[in-house]
Order: structure tokens, then C-alpha cells, then sequence
């Protein structure tokens, strides 16, 4: 069953956040658009480069209104461990939520259960907590944010008009498709 349009389920958890450990629930996320970004473990190889590749967009996104938080099995202490200990991570300015019993994971879909980690998943989220959007990878496939980002700003552009649709390589100020009859069989 696909988790597109359902809403985000109950949770609860600690975050690392710019030297702070806060409080994470379903509720605290509504309001503004949010990404889940779903990764195997701290201190691996792939997941710094993708963790670096988001920090990078980050100012972006927070100036579309979009919160990002990185999701792990591991602990809020291991993130902040990697924080102190790798000049990659250190970049990270959004919330790093640890997940140790899995609830989280569970909920988005994404845990391995034989071996306790996430898979790479990103899902991104309307104000309301509406799922709009999630891409699941093989833990081998890294991903690239500046894609996130556009697909991003095609669910809101989307969400604010109503009877529009962005079409296969959309960006920002293109030209978008109207769904009709007159359409079909054209493009």
C-alpha cells in the first residue's frame, strides 16, 4: 500500500539540533512543509555525502518553508558524536531525529528488519502532515538533493493551483499542464 496522501502517524522522539538535543513529535512537524529524510546509520560512507549534499540546499529550502530532518536507528548521541567528529556533518543545520526502537522507520515503511536500518527513503510533507511525495532507494544508490528540491517545489507550486500540473523536468517558472480532453493524445 502506497503512503502517498495518508497522513503522518503518531511519534515521538529526541533530535539532534545546532548543538541541542529537542523534542520531535508528529504534531511539531504540521504547519510547514516537511522532508523525512530516511538513512541507514551514522559514521557509514554513502550517507554523509547525501547528509552534505541536503546541507548544501538547506537555505533554500528553509526559504520555500520546508523543515528537513534526517532519520536514523541510531541514537541522538551518535548524531551528535558524528557532528563533533566529521567536518561533513558538521554542515547539517536541520534536525537529525534518532530512532532507536524503530517507530519512525516502521511508520514510513523503510525499516530492514533483519538488520535494524533504514532504508534510503525521502518523503516530503504538506503543512497538514500529508504525505506528498517519497522516493525509497536501495541503501547502494545515494541520492541528490538538488532533485529533492525540484520535486519540492513542483508539490507546492501543485498544492497552490489547483487544476495544475507540473510536467517530467518541471522548474520553477515553466510552463505547466492544465488536465483536460483537449490535451489527450497531444503532448
Amino acid at each position: 500500500m502506497s503512503l502517498i496522501n495518508t497522513r503522518i502517524k503518531p511519534f515521538r522522539a529526541k533530535a539532534f539540533h545546532q548543538g541541542k538535543f529537542i523534542d520531535v513529535s508528529d504534531e511539531s512537524v504540521l504547519g510547514t512543509w516537511s522532508v523525512f529524510f530516511f538513512y541507514p546509520a551514522d559514521f557509514t560512507f554513502v550517507c554523509p555525502t547525501e547528509l552534505g549534499d541536503l546541507a548544501d540546499v538547506y537555505a533554500t529550502l528553509q526559504g520555500l518553508g520546508v523543515e528537513v530532518y534526517a532519520v536514523s536507528t541510531d541514537t541522538h548521541f551518535t548524531h551528535k558524536a558524528w557532528h563533533d567528529a566529521s567536518e561533513t556533518i558538521k554542515k547539517i543545520r536541520y534536525p537529525m531525529i534518532g530512532d532507536p526502537t524503530g517507530t519512525i522507520t516502521r511508520n514510513f515503511g523503510v525499516m530492514i528488519e533483519e538488520e535494524g536500518l533504514a532504508l534510503r527513503g525521502s518523503f516530503v510533507l504538506d503543512p497538514q502532515g500529508v504525505i506528498k511525495l517519497m522516493e525509497v532507494h536501495d541503501n547502494g544508490i545515494g541520492r541528490d538533493a538538488k532533485e529533492l528540491l525540484r520535486k519540492i517545489q513542483a508539490a507546492q507550486y501543485v498544492a497552490s493551483h489547483p487544476g495544475e500540473v507540473c510536467p517530467a523536468k518541471w522548474q520553477p517558472g515553466e510552463k505547466t499542464l492544465a488536465p483536460s480532453l483537449d490535451l489527450v493524445g497531444k503532448i
